[in-house]
């Protein structure tokens, strides 16, 4: 994903998610009685999970399967390694993340019940970074912690992680980022002088260690061993496999510089505008002023393009240094709980996150090739079509790598003799394509890329006012992850609860507390149930003026 002689090229998994902005998912309670909690109003609840009627297209809700929400994701800023960041350590970033995920959303410590992290060039000695930042940002040693790897699909995978978990009623509220920190990757010694090392741990005798000493000594015990950049299993760099994958596709050298462009101009476009509400502030220790801005972003023009040489296949390929995403300094944390549990504590969530996939393909000839793949799996998977999907947020490795896929995906040969598919699943509009920059632009932690997308993809859910978004992202090995949500804006229609003993529940929040006490019944306090009118046939006062702010319970 990334150009450089000395660090490892990793084939690409790619990860695809589903967010969903559902306009018929929730409200703002205009109850007086209900306070705003950490600075946000509570919001009702779809509360499908209750509901007797069959899920429709509009929510994507499942029969006794939880509702999962996304309250809020943030990111340090991304920076060239090298930069900034340098003098610091991977579990740093992500504890700078972790601390600006509890200030902004105002979350106590000991709301969250787990932490999970992606990362993929791991610091030797913190392993576990995710408990290492956890414990370095303030939260309890209660809480458990751990790592995942799976390349650039790392957050992604730590972000599928918490659903599952929560899903499984393991826990309600967990944390999720991803870090990668490439201004400092581990260097090794040669194998030859690792184990000769490890041999004068053993030696007994002076001759002995002078004998080992003197083969150490060797020139070719003292190079040191440096990041691969091969891919494991093919032996091919990543560069490589693009500019391949870009003459199957016959995407020109043009094209890809024209699609970076837009990258860099977009991502500017939106930063400047105040979109990526999302990278936080950031002191650094060492350096005199805050660090705000990503300092990837370099807006250029076609003709300064054109002179940069291919940097792969020379001199005949067309991988360069501006269509492909550089090393990258970051950290990413998100939240996400139950929505029961986000509205108990009175969060307004962002988003549902409703489905993913994870697809993997034969790493030598389509290591790029996963969103093609899992889109379509995805989309049919939750009964949607490209036209029904608002927002699309793909990850930008080689702008090569992007615009091959969009070809794959409008294929028609493509989708019956490399899919075994009826009809090509079609390439998203441009207009909603990535319109805030991508990864080329932005910059690519490989571990901390994940959470971007998806916050992203729901911020920007409810800035253009969408449905759903559809998230997906490629890593090494030939893996892709795809992801639908819906992002939670809008009135509530009326849905059925089934485990209430009420006529009418009007569902509101009351901070603090659970939404159900252990009778059963809806813990509702005497300054809530005076703002609330109830007629004879079990509708609210708002109710009878068109406006379902409430849910109704069976008779």
């Amino acid at each position: 994903m990334y150009l450089s002689s000395t660090k490892k090229m990793y084939s690409l998994l790619s990860f695809l998610a589903l967010l969903v902005s559902d306009q018929s998912s929730l409200c703002d309670h205009p109850l007086s009685g209900v306070r705003p909690v950490h600075g946000v109003r509570c919001i009702a609840s779809s509360a499908s999970q209750y509901a007797s009627a069959k899920p429709s297209k509009k929510t994507l809700s499942k029969p006794n399967v939880r509702n999962i929400v996304l309250v809020e994701g943030v990111r340090t800023p991304f920076l060239q390694s090298g930069t900034q960041y340098k003098n610091l350590m991977p579990h740093d970033l992500a504890r700078t993340a972790l601390q600006g995920l509890v200030k902004k959303t105002g979350v106590r410590k000991d709301e969250v019940d787990y932490i999970v992290y992606g990362t993929v060039i791991q610091e030797v000695k913190t392993s576990n970074v995710a408990r290492e930042a956890a414990l370095g940002a303030g939260f309890s040693n209660k809480i458990p912690a751990h790592t995942v790897t799976q390349a650039c699909i790392s957050s992604n995978q730590a972000i599928a992680t918490a659903v599952g978990l929560i899903a499984a009623g393991q826990c309600e509220s967990v944390v999720a980022g991803g870090v990668e920190f490439m201004s400092d990757v581990p260097i090794r010694h040669s194998r030859n002088m690792r184990k000769l090392m490890l041999s004068m741990n053993k030696a007994k005798t002076t001759g002995a260690r002078l004998g080992l000493i003197s083969q150490m000594l060797k020139p070719k015990n003292l190079v040191p061993e440096l990041p691969a950049v091969a891919e494991f299993s093919t032996n091919e760099t990543m560069g490589h496999s693009a500019d391949r994958l870009c003459a199957a596709f016959g995407i020109s050298r043009k094209e890809q510089d024209e699609f970076a462009l837009r990258s860099h101009t977009l991502a500017k476009e939106a930063t400047d505008k105040g979109y990526l509400t999302d990278v936080l502030t950031y002191k650094v220790p060492g350096v005199a002023e805050p660090v705000s801005r990503d300092n990837g972003i370099r807006p250029s023009s076609m003709e300064q393009m054109t002179k940069l040489k291919p940097a792969f296949i020379k001199p005949h390929g067309t991988i360069t240094a501006a269509n492909a995403s550089f090393l990258t300094d970051g950290g990413s944390a998100c939240l996400i709980m139950s929505e029961e549990q986000a509205l108990a504590r009175g969060f307004k969530p962002k988003a549902y996150l409703r489905d993913f996939v994870f697809v993997s393909q034969d790493p030598k000839d389509q290591l790029l090739l996963g969103p093609a793949y899992a889109t379509p799996k995805v989309l049919e998977k939750a009964g949607l079509t490209m036209d029904d999907i608002s927002v699309f947020e793909y990850h930008e490795a080689f702008a090569g790598q992007i615009l091959s896929n969009l070809k794959a995906m409008d294929s028609e040969w493509f989708a019956q003799n490399q899919m075994g598919r009826k009809t090509k699943v079609g390439v998203p509009p441009m207009e909603k394509f990535n319109i805030w920059g991508g990864s080329l632009s932005l910059g690519h932690p490989f571990g901390a890329t994940g959470v971007r997308l998806v916050t992203t993809a729901a911020n920007r859910l409810i800035k253009e006012d969408g449905q759903y978004a559809l998230v997906a992202a490629c890593a090494a090995g030939g893996l892709d992850f795809i992801n639908i949500g819906i992002v939670m804006i809008g009135k509530v229609k009326d849905l059925t609860l089934q485990n209430s003993k009420h006529t009418l529940v009007p569902h509101v929040l009351i901070p603090n507390r659970p939404l159900w006490s252990v009778s059963g019944q809806l813990a509702l306090s005497a300054e809530v149930m005076a703002n609330v009118k109830v007629f004879a046939d079990g509708q609210t006062d708002r109710q009878k003026d068109g406006q379902s702010d409430y849910y109704r319970a069976p008779a």
